[in-house]
């Protein structure tokens, strides 16, 4: 169901809840640096908008694929999502997603913890009263995702999403779905739990309101101009079909695959954990990606699946961020450019944060959390890395230098080492980001990180 969304203007105070940090097993390598990825998602048919107000859909199921110009199609590689874009019963049920609409405007409030999304329906400060229903403002644009470029099409000055365009807020994964597809510019808000496997189209801008959750997969697959932000995304955890089929992890899907030259893509404020493959990964040719003020987690030690083949035994494929999904891709040359700044790998973690490849890439006050893990950052065959102000606090290994080759570059500049040896030696002089960006004190980044990152 999709209801229009009224203006609502007042000021408001943000509570955020972060959970703390687990403990979790480990052992050596980066198993699977060399398996495709990417899914097969379900798009949708259009719906029809009205002038005036807030814009409404006629809520037709999803139709699959989406054969346009920056419009949603089937990745190459390994990893698969769950066919279908059905909305299986989630933590809440068809009842209660109404009751929930009901109250949408009440003064109620309540959090919950584990990446700061909150659930409350409006909150108070200083006499104003903020609904939930209108989400805050997302962080200023930092990164590579505020670069002019192209990737094989016409040149994209900045990432904008939708724009100004009236919000549509959608209840259930078919509503979802039809407001996602396609190259027309839109503005989604994404109320109550949805699930199921959903691709992304171009110019568009997906925020969570009201604590939020979609548990599947997300696919942006040749997108253009997409933001997602205020959102906790929940993966399949390796019950999926592939990765059941397969007796693998590593065979289910991303919780998010940027893949297929998609481009200039914010994910910002967001809440991501328990992808079967990996939380985000982004490969084949994708450019232009900035990654803020996210957190990435798992919700358990899980080990292989029984009588699987993933090798890694009682650490689990808990891999969360791929860069390139093998060495030495003629499609990765001059990609892959991404900013990760602002975001926090923390509970059960236990590599590829992010494995890097072939691109640019800026990792940037960011927090490391994960205790247990086998490394950090892994950097990869012909990746350029630049290493700054991060925060690195009781991890086994910042940086991983086994996967890279002669082409390969990593500069560390005023990191923190908290009960962690420091990085290695530089290897070479890392790029000179081309965008303006601003370096926090390392000293603050764990308090910032753990009150900011996460959906508001």
């Amino acid at each position: 169901m999709k209801r229009s969304l009224g203006r609502v203007a007042a000021a408001a105070s943000v509570l955020w809840m972060v959970s703390a940090c687990g403990q979790a097993t480990h052992s050596g390598d980066d198993f699977a640096g060399t398996t495709g990825e990417g899914s097969s998602s379900s798009g949708g048919g259009q719906g029809s908008s009205s002038t005036g107000g807030a814009t409404t859909s006629s809520g037709g199921a999803g139709s699959s694929g989406g054969g346009s110009s920056g419009s949603n199609s089937s990745s190459s590689g390994g990893g698969g999502g769950d066919a279908g874009t059905t909305d299986a019963a989630g933590p809440r049920d068809a009842a209660s997603d109404a009751a929930r609409d009901a109250t949408a405007s009440s003064s109620s409030s309540s959090s919950s913890s584990g990446g700061g999304s909150t659930s409350s329906s409006s909150s108070s400060s200083g006499g104003g009263t903020t609904s939930c229903t209108t989400p805050p403002a997302p962080s200023p644009l930092m990164g590579w995702a505020a670069v002019s470029g192209a990737v094989g099409g016409a040149t994209v000055a900045t990432t904008t999403g939708g724009g100004s365009t009236t919000p549509t807020v959608v209840t259930s994964v078919a509503d979802f779905t039809s407001a996602v597809s396609g190259t027309s510019p839109g503005v989604v808000y994404v109320s109550g739990n949805l699930n199921g496997s959903v691709g992304i189209g171009s110019n568009k801008t997906v925020v969570g309101i009201c604590g939020a959750t979609f548990t599947g997969h997300l696919d942006l697959s040749r997108s253009v101009n997409v933001i997602v932000r205020n959102l906790t995304i929940v993966g399949f955890n390796c019950k999926d079909a592939d990765a059941v089929a397969a007796g693998q992890c590593s065979s289910g899907a991303d919780a998010v695959t940027i893949v297929n030259d998609a481009h200039h893509i914010w994910f910002d404020h967001d809440d991501i954990s328990d992808g079967s493959d990996g939380n985000l990964d982004t490969t084949e040719g994708s450019d232009f990606v900035t990654i803020s003020w996210t957190k990435f987690h798992y919700s358990s030690l899980r080990a292989d699946l029984p009588g699987g083949s993933d090798s890694t035994g009682a650490e689990g494929h808990r891999f969360s961020n791929l860069i390139g999904a093998a060495d030495s891709l003629p499609i990765d040359v001059g990609h892959l450019n991404i900013t990760f700044h602002h975001d926090w790998w923390a509970d059960n973690v236990d590599q590829r944060m992010p494995r890097t490849r072939a691109g640019k890439i800026h990792v940037l006050n960011n927090l490391y959390t994960a205790t247990g893990d086998s490394y950090c950052i892994g950097i990869g065959v012909g990746a350029n890395v630049r290493n700054e102000g991060n925060a690195f606090i009781d991890v086994k290994a910042p940086l991983n230098e086994t996967f890279m080759d002669s082409t390969s570059i990593v500069t560390s500049i005023n990191d923190l080492y908290t009960g962690v040896a420091a990085a290695g030696p530089n290897l070479g002089t890392a790029f000179t980001p081309p965008y303006a960006f601003t370096v926090d004190d390392p000293s603050t980044v764990q308090a910032e990180v753990m009150a900011g990152a996460g959906p508001h």
